[in-house]
């Protein structure tokens, strides 16, 4: 992504929008800052990037405080061989108070710390992944959203080129009618003529007006803002089948399902690890205060710092660690199958999208071509009617020879520039 695109999040206000003309770069601009999916991603590569630390895998010593005060009233009953030292009385006060701190570190358990903390490390890059991924397919989806806006505006020119021809040839018998040279028949069609290429003007702009509701969406703007797009399609021809299969390892995708593998590997040694006997180490300070109004014992106070070992030897859990490991060693093999998935689809859809690519760039010329001969023919046509030597059913349809035309050349255009976006959203081309 380039320092420009980031620093127009800031700089770019999102009302420019509804009072100028929209840019494919102002689109990618806003739609990056205001995406509610990559908002989520980054959401998630937070809490992973938090989450990966020595602390929350448990190599990290804990230390926690306690502290008690319990007062009580008891009644004492006491007989000694001694019968002077015999004590009996109701209502006694009683205080305890315990207070200590202690501390533990965990010196040894199979290696399972080393092992979680690797793995928070790839949840972590795998989350970045996900963010990438992310961005290239808003960016794809934002610049196919637009050219869509382009290529509906551009079958309305053609539309509109053909409303000026209809007219024209409404003119031309209306003036051969005033002569007596026309017929009524050749009027009504020529005006049902018009009368229908004006409906298919009023369709498309709502299909206009929708496109750019879906980029709108896009953008996480209002459905109702009001947008202007004034492009062309340009289709860049220098992309290479080689140069996105060598970038193709390189794809969010099949890197973050690449670290899948290895973060069901980790699991499989956390898993492994529960068999081993894990050792800690621990230390603290106590004190400890009873005092009583009555009895043998009137004052008990101790008090000072401790310090030992722990170990735990895990003998037998009904061999739940053992099919634990067992189910996850499986999950390593389900994610390097996920994985060769995604590699296998990702190439055939590749390969097609190239080849789609080609097909159109190489139509694209001749097409162009197509539509000149069909405006020309169109042109001549006209002007044969407009002496008599053609007929009102030649130029309808060299009419529709010319509308053909202009579809076709807006759809190999567009199906060219979809198919171009595609390919570098998979070789993570897209800025």
């Amino acid at each position: 992504m380039k320092k420009g695109v980031i620093l127009g999040w800031i700089l770019l206000p999102l009302c420019s929008v509804a009072q100028q003309q929209l840019t494919l770069p102002d689109a990618i601009t806003i739609a990056l800052k205001n995406s509610l999916d990559i908002q989520v991603a980054k959401n998630s590569l937070q809490q992973n990037s938090i989450l990966n630390n020595y602390g929350v895998a448990g190599g990290l010593p804990t230390v926690s405080a306690t502290a008690t005060d319990n007062e009580q009233i008891t009644t004492i009953n006491q007989e000694f061989a001694n019968t002077t030292r015999n004590t009996k009385r109701s209502n006694v006060a009683t205080n305890n108070l315990s207070a200590g701190l202690t501390g533990s570190i965990l010196l040894f358990n199979g290696y399972k710390v080393i092992a979680t903390k690797s793995r928070l490390e790839q949840l972590e890059q795998q989350s970045k992944q996900v963010l990438n991924s992310q961005v290239q397919n808003l960016l794809a989806s934002v610049m196919t959203a637009y050219f869509d806006v382009v290529r509906q505006q551009s079958y309305i020119k053609t539309i509109n080129q053909s409303i000026e021809v209809a007219k024209q040839k409404l003119e031309i018998i209306k003036t051969q009618q005033s002569v007596g040279m026309a017929n009524n028949a050749d009027l009504f069609q020529a005006q049902l003529d018009v009368n229908a290429l004006l409906q298919s003007q009023q369709s498309q702009e709502l299909v206009i007006s929708q496109s750019k509701t879906e980029l709108l969406r896009l953008l996480t703007l209002k459905a109702d803002s009001t947008i202007t797009v004034q492009d062309t399609i340009t289709v860049d021809n220098g992309v290479l089948l080689e140069t996105i299969e060598n970038r193709l390892t390189t794809n969010p995708d099949i890197a973050a399902a690449a670290q899948q593998v290895t973060i069901n590997e980790y699991i499989v040694k956390e898993t492994a690890a529960q068999r081993y006997p894990a050792l800690r180490a621990n230390g603290g300070y106590s004190f400890v205060y009873n005092k009583s109004a009555a009895g043998d014992t009137r004052l008990n106070n101790s008090y000072g710092p401790t310090v030992g070992l722990s170990l735990t030897v895990p003998i037998y859990y009904g061999s739940a660690y053992k099919r634990q490991q067992q189910v996850a060693e499986i999950d390593v093999k389900n994610a390097g199958l996920q994985k060769q998935i995604l590699e296998r689809d990702y190439s055939a859809n590749m390969i097609k999208t190239y080849q789609a690519y080609v097909s159109s760039m190489q139509q694209l010329d001749r097409e162009k071509g197509n539509y000149g001969l069909a405006r020309q023919l169109l042109d001549l046509v006209l002007q044969r009617f407009q002496l008599k030597q053609a007929t009102i059913v030649e130029v309808r349809q060299a009419q529709q020879s010319f509308e053909e035309a202009g579809y076709r050349l807006v759809n190999l255009n567009f199906a060219a520039k979809s198919a171009e976006i595609e390919l570098k959203r998979v070789g993570s081309l897209l800025q």
